[in-house]
């Protein structure tokens, strides 16, 4: 995707132009030419030190983490340390930390038990992540709405500039990532609460797998300035919209291009207002995971740079 200027973020992501003309202009240290491997698209279970080959066989720029692999890597005897110079060796950077689950009205208060928890989601509240984030150097929060409830678009906004408030106290963007099923669903809805809660570090992600299940909306997409994209993940799935979304998206998505999605619409759109995200790609996929990583990732690469040069 084209590269272009990024403006109201945090200042440890940007590098200032040395030239006089361009005094004080600023770039993302990853940006749109950047691919970020997502974990989704590899198994849970891969240890640390694999997800790291893995991205680097395919040639990717960056990872995005869940809070269980950086505990996978602690229980694997890494230190924090240890952690921080294994990213280093890999040229590797820490483009997001998923997800945050807590910031909706009720949210926190919600406890769900280890044993309910199959996907190791819920037992790593705000503290946690904010400091993992701060272990790995990372470049950003994903946030979502998980539980839903009765709140209205203007207390979502509220909570969320009290997320970014937070977050930029870690020196991290926050991205809102809609979900067809919650009650943020669309592009329409995560727009509205990011423009009104008006946080220089804050925008929202586009996943193509969400945003073709929501109606696949460019209309609302192309009126959304592109430093506010600071978020986006390319997959692909089946046209006919499954039964169970939920069930569907961690487990059928499938490689970018080798689906039924219009991502060259979503490509064009993004290119057109200027997005300045790195690419994720986020396949959750069984059959791409009995892969096993490093292969997984080599597809996930290859799949995805042919869809952005097509």
């Amino acid at each position: 995707m084209a590269g272009g200027r990024c403006h109201g973020v945090p200042e440890r992501f940007v590098a200032t132009v040395g030239d006089a003309a361009h005094a004080g202009e600023t770039t993302l240290t990853l940006g749109p030419d950047d691919l970020v491997l997502c974990s989704g698209t590899l198994p849970r279970d891969v240890s640390f030190r694999e997800r790291l080959e893995a991205a680097r066989a395919g040639g990717f720029a960056g990872v995005s983490l869940w809070g269980r692999d950086y505990w996978n890597a602690r229980d694997e005897g890494w230190t924090d340390t240890d952690i921080r110079s294994m990213l280093a060796d890999s040229d590797l950077e820490v483009a997001e930390i998923d997800p945050a689950w807590w910031w909706l009205p009720g949210a926190s208060d919600v406890h769900i038990p280890d044993d309910v928890d199959t996907q190791r989601v819920f037992r790593y509240g705000q503290d946690e992540l904010f400091r993992i984030a701060e272990v790995v150097g990372a470049r950003s929060l994903n946030a979502v709405d998980v539980f839903g409830g009765t709140w209205s678009v203007e207390d979502a906004a509220a909570a969320f500039a009290t997320l970014c408030d937070r977050a930029a106290e870690h020196d991290l963007l926050v991205h809102l990532e809609f979900l067809p099923w919650s009650r943020i669903p669309d592009v329409a809805t995560a727009w509205e609460i990011v423009r009104i809660a008006d946080r220089r570090n804050g925008g929202i992600a586009v996943d193509a797998w969400h945003y073709e299940r929501s109606g696949a909306d460019e209309g609302t997409l192309r009126t959304v300035p592109g430093d506010k994209v600071l978020g986006i993940q390319l997959d692909d799935g089946v046209a006919q919209p499954e039964d169970d979304l939920v069930e569907a998206t961690l487990h059928d998505r499938r490689l970018p291009g080798e689906g039924d999605f219009a991502l060259a619409g979503l490509v064009s759109a993004l290119r057109a207002i200027g997005a300045v995200a790195p690419i994720g790609v986020e396949v959750f996929s069984d059959d791409l995971h009995a892969l096993g990583p490093v292969e997984a990732a080599r597809r996930a690469a290859a799949a995805t740079r042919t869809v952005l040069d097509g």
